[in-house]
């Protein structure tokens, strides 16, 4: 392929994306001129090409990352390549990050540009108190920590931690996004949240593969192409989805669709579209004529790359433009309502209607974060029970049956009235506390997902790890080992339950969405993992006896159920100043409801308990079963050597004795 076509993916992406960022600013008027503070036009066109940059540049870090972990193989040029590409984007980053602080504090303050000490005093006041300066100069300083480390970092594990970091620094900029009003501002970060990162890794892994046009040669192109086909199928359906999530958040009906946000969105929606027919064409054409052998397909292959190219800056420079655009749902916060309760002031969410039993089942507020998680959790098991009967192996159909009840019975807890009704009640938040760490896990244990995985993901033999060999990995590591630890996991359950609602981590998972998709991830991991050393079918290092087990088990909750009965009589509220400044006029008063979830905690906790203790002791008889089984085996096969041993051992001993 002629040069000048090579470099044409990269210039039609950076030339789409700005002439998109323009037309999409005069078209929405984003950057009009405001009508108090004005900071100047320079400031309002140069602000939205600068987040601009920082979404590339992100893109291109992220990508570069995640297909280098999944795609790559470790010691060749390929490797090293797309290390570098994610570090010059990192610097990208990083320079366009801090382009962006600066900017955002012009439009801000409205200060002119000078060099003396009050500008300079300003400028430091605003990035270390105000918060959008603080989120812009952290953004900053993980994007320079990801630069360095992408330069210095080569061992394939710890190049995960990398891009950990590099993914945290979408975090405050998914909270500088629409806040989506007075409602839905917990879904609009969350939405924003994943859609910025699966849109960055199918951008990003996208460029990456461009970059690598001259280190896959032969057949290797065909087969990290596939790999990376596999992530821009899984990013495509996370962005068209959490893109609905924003868009019906800050839209808010069909009459709005045609005002100038809405039919930014449209021409947003056209792009994707065009970039889901660019994937059927690569995975279903291009794909196959190369693993065919067919060399004429490559010419086509950076081609389409091109195209799609330019409709993923045509999208990013729309988003860009989006980000600066006002929105038909006027975006204003609960404090800023005259008639705001506590509870939106609170909240920011209005305050439910009266809990009734059927409103557990009515009444919903979805979490993008936690739909996509279930629903991809429950596809992937499916998925691989069925490449299992493809080649004649079989899978307990009980096991399958229990993961997807398991992964439903999760969908609801984080989606259904327990979501919506725990940020007001303290007995609903307990009961959603008992699923996640009970009822979810026992579910889910019996599932034997890491087993699963083993048996049906190919293996991959060219020194790089996909799915199969990062789970694995993850199993057999010695943390992992130490967390599993019958002993270790029982008493992180028992002692999360006091460390976290005595302590600041509780107002914190209350009172901010952030902690809260913590606590929900940290119930359910403590949970599982006590579980899996109960009952669990998938490898672990160490298991103990059956009887050690039930012992365990009864311990364990008796420690929890004395945590529910300190509830019970407790006559202080944990948490004041958020359930007990509501004001509901529904309901249990405040104290009478935590007591309420104190009961919770004693007796639908001992629910689940009851099912451990008799899958324990089926499991145990089960295994005296097959002890007797594979006895009974061995002294068919010996003849009952070993027992005829033992008798002439006796009758010596007896003989000794006469």
């Amino acid at each position: 392929m002629p040069r000048l076509v090579r470099l044409i993916g990269p210039a039609a992406l950076l030339l789409v994306a700005l002439l998109a960022t323009l037309a999409g600013l005069a078209y929405g008027g984003g950057a009009a001129a405001q009508l108090l503070a004005d900071p100047g036009p320079v400031v309002r066109w140069s602000l939205p090409i600068a987040k601009l940059l920082v979404n590339l540049g992100a893109a291109g870090t992220i990508g570069a990352l995640v297909l280098t972990l999944f795609a790559l193989s470790p010691g060749e040029r390929e490797f090293n390549t797309a290390l570098d590409f994610s570090a010059a984007s990192a610097a990208v980053f990083t320079v366009a990050s801090a382009l962006t602080g600066f900017l955002t504090f012009l439009q801000v303050t409205n200060v002119s540009l000078s060099f003396d000490d009050t500008f300079s005093a300003t400028m430091g006041q605003f990035f270390s108190q105000i918060e959008i300066g603080q989120a812009w100069l952290g953004t900053t300083l993980i994007a320079a920590g990801v630069t360095v480390l992408c330069f210095a970092v080569r061992n394939q594990t710890a190049i995960v931690f990398v891009a950990l970091l590099a993914v945290a620094a979408l975090v405050p900029m998914a909270l500088q996004g629409h806040s989506a009003g007075a409602t839905g501002h917990d879904q609009a970060i969350t939405a924003l949240g994943v859609h910025l990162l699966f849109a960055a890794v199918w951008l990003g892994g996208l460029l990456t593969v461009l970059v690598l046009r001259g280190s896959l040669t032969g057949d290797r192109l065909s087969v990290v192409l596939s790999r990376y086909s596999s992530l821009a199928l899984v990013s495509f359906i996370v962005v068209a989805v959490s893109g609905y999530f924003s868009a019906e958040l800050r839209v808010g009906s069909l009459e709005r669709i045609f005002s100038p946000y809405g039919v930014l969105v449209l021409v947003k929606v056209a792009a994707l579209v065009a970039l889901g027919g660019f994937g059927v064409l690569q995975r279903r054409f291009v794909i196959g004529r190369m693993t065919s052998g067919r060399s004429d397909s490559r010419p086509w292959l950076w081609w389409l790359i091109t195209a799609e190219l330019a409709f993923m800056g045509l999208a990013s420079g729309v988003a860009a433009a989006l980000a600066k655009t006002a929105t038909p749902v006027v975006q204003v916060t609960a404090a800023e309502i005259p008639t705001s309760t506590p509870a939106q002031i609170l909240t920011g969410e209005l305050l439910p209607p009266e809990l009734t039993f059927s409103r557990y089942f009515t009444e919903w507020n979805f979490d993008p974060a936690w739909v996509f998680f279930c629903a991809f959790g429950i596809f992937f098991y499916l998925a691989g029970v069925q490449r299992l009967r493809r080649r004649g192996d079989s899978w307990p159909v009980y096991r399958t049956v229990l993961w997807v009840l398991g992964m439903l019975a999760l969908f609801y807890i984080t989606n259904g009235g327990v979501n919506v009704y725990g940020k007001y009640l303290f007995s609903t938040h307990m009961l959603a506390h008992m699923a996640l760490t009970m009822l979810v896990p026992v579910l889910l244990v019996p599932g034997a997902p890491v087993t699963l995985a083993a048996r049906a993901i190919r293996k991959r033999h060219d020194g790089s790890r996909g799915p199969r060999e990062w789970i694995l990995l993850a199993v057999h590591s010695k943390p992992a080992g130490i967390l599993a630890h019958p002993f270790v996991a029982a008493i992180v359950f028992a002692a999360s339950l006091w460390v976290f609602y005595y302590s600041a981590l509780f107002s914190w998972a209350t009172t901010d969405h952030i902690g809260h998709e913590w606590m929900v991830v940290h119930f359910l991991i403590t949970g599982y993992l006590f579980v899996q050393s109960l009952i669990g079918i998938d490898p672990v290092p160490y298991r103990l006896p059956h009887a050690f087990r039930l012992l365990l088990l009864l311990g364990t909750m008796a420690f929890h159920a004395f945590f529910g009965v300190a509830l019970m009589t407790g006559t202080g509220l944990l948490l004041a100043d958020w359930y007990g400044a509501m004001g509901r006029d529904w309901g249990l008063s405040a104290i009478a409801d935590q007591q309420a979830g104190g009961g919770i905690a004693w007796s639908i906790g001992e629910i689940p308990t009851i099912a451990l203790a008799i899958a324990v002791v089926i499991q145990w008889s089960r295994g005296d079963e097959k002890e007797s089984r594979r006895i009974d085996r061995n002294a068919d096969r010996t003849g009952d050597a070993d027992l005829e041993a033992y008798n002439a051992r006796l009758a010596r001993l007896a003989a000794h004795d006469r």
